[in-house]
C-alpha cells in the first residue's frame, strides 16, 4: 500500500474508533508501519507483514485501549516491535510511555523508531517485566498477549503506582484466566471493536488493586 492511502487508512480508521489524532500523527503512524515493514523483510518482528493489515492489527488495536489509559505515566511491558506503547505514544504526546522487552533485536527496532520518529515522550527499556527497578512506579500498566491476566498482575504488581490500572488486552473472553486472579484485585472486562477487525474478538481487563483508588 502506498504511504498516501495509508496514512488514509489510518485517518479513517481512527474516525471508526471515534478519536481524533493530534497534527501529524497520522502521518507519523503510516512511517512507523512503513518502516516496521522494512525491518520485517530482514527480521522476523512481527507476524503480520503488510502495512495495509498492519493498520487494523497493530495501529488501531493499540490505539482502541486509549481512553482506558489512566495518568501521565505507561509502561507497556512485553511490547514487542512497539505495540500498543509507539501508536499509543504517538497519539499521546502530554504522556510519557516506557517500553519494555527482554527481545534485543525487537527493542533495537522500538529504539530506532523512537529516534526517527522524534518521540520525545517514549523511552525503550531492555529487559524483563519482573526483574526491572526504575525507581518509580506507572499509573498505567499495559501488556498485549504477554501472559495470562493472574501472572501479569505478579509481573506488573511492583510497577504500579497508587490509584493505578493494569489493562491486560486479549483475544477472546478470557473467563477461565478472569477466574484465577488473586483475590486482592478487582476486574471489569470490555469488549472492544476494532475496524476491520470485527470478526476478530477482542476484549481488555481492566485490574485495579483492591482499595485503591483510580486516578
Amino acid at each position: 500500500m502506498k504511504h498516501a492511502r495509508l496514512v488514509d487508512a489510518i485517518e479513517q480508521g481512527v474516525r471508526s474508533l471515534r478519536q481524533t489524532l493530534p497534527e501529524g500523527a497520522a502521518e507519523r503512524l503510516a512511517t512507523l508501519l512503513d518502516e516496521l515493514a522494512r525491518w520485517n523483510r530482514r527480521i522476523n518482528l512481527t507476524a503480520i507483514r503488510e502495512p495495509s493489515a498492519m493498520v487494523g492489527g497493530h495501529v488501531l488495536d493499540s490505539l482502541a485501549v486509549r481512553p482506558l489509559l489512566h495518568g501521565k505515566s505507561v509502561i507497556d511491558l512485553g511490547t514487542g516491535a512497539g505495540f500498543p506503547g509507539l501508536p499509543l505514544a504517538i497519539a499521546e504526546p502530554a504522556r510519557e510511555f516506557e517500553l519494555l522487552d527482554s527481545n534485543r533485536k525487537k527493542i533495537s527496532f522500538v529504539r530506532h523508531a523512537i529516534g526517527m520518529l522524534g518521540l520525545a515522550n517514549a523511552r525503550a527499556v531492555r529487559a524483563r517485566a519482573e526483574g526491572y527497578a526504575p525507581g518509580k512506579r506507572f499509573d498505567t500498566v499495559i501488556a498485549r498477549a504477554l501472559a495470562k491476566a493472574p501472572r501479569l498482575t505478579e509481573l506488573g504488581e511492583h510497577l504500579l503506582g497508587e490509584g493505578g490500572v493494569l489493562l491486560a488486552l486479549k483475544g477472546k473472553y478470557p473467563a477461565d484466566e478472569l477466574r484465577a486472579v488473586p483475590g486482592d484485585w478487582d476486574y471489569d472486562v470490555i469488549e472492544l471493536t476494532i475496524p476491520s477487525l470485527e470478526h476478530r474478538s477482542r476484549h481488555v481487563i481492566v485490574l485495579t488493586r483492591r482499595g485503591s483508588e483510580t486516578t
